[in-house]
């Protein structure tokens, strides 16, 4: 996994994994492509993985930044039933692409 200070999820593939650490939480997600994502790490909201939308990261209250996860801000996501989340400050960002096992060549 490669750490980040940023994070443009509307440029990652579907299965990529995304580790995020909270002030609070410790959230791992699996991205599904467009805004939808599979996350959990919240004991009352997403105990398990549940899908969602991801909106993107504010911070302060005055910045938004749409599909982007960052460290220092506060990320958004709305769950599948429609409940908005923004999480306590972002802390550390880690992302596992997908490896394409067809890619792969053995020498």
């Amino acid at each position: 996994m490669t750490s980040a200070e940023f994070v443009d999820c509307r440029k990652l593939g579907p299965g990529t994994l995304i580790d995020v650490e909270t002030k609070n939480r410790h959230y791992q997600i699996e991205w599904l492509g467009g805004d939808a994502m599979r996350i959990s790490g919240h004991p009352d909201i997403c105990p398990t993985p549940v899908t969602a939308e991801l909106k993107g990261s504010s911070m302060n209250g005055v910045c938004f930044e749409a599909g982007l996860i960052g460290r220092g801000w506060n990320m958004k996501f709305l769950i599948d039933d429609g409940t908005p989340v923004r999480t306590s400050p972002v802390l550390k960002v880690r992302v596992q692409p997908v490896v394409d096992p067809l890619s792969m060549s053995i020498h």
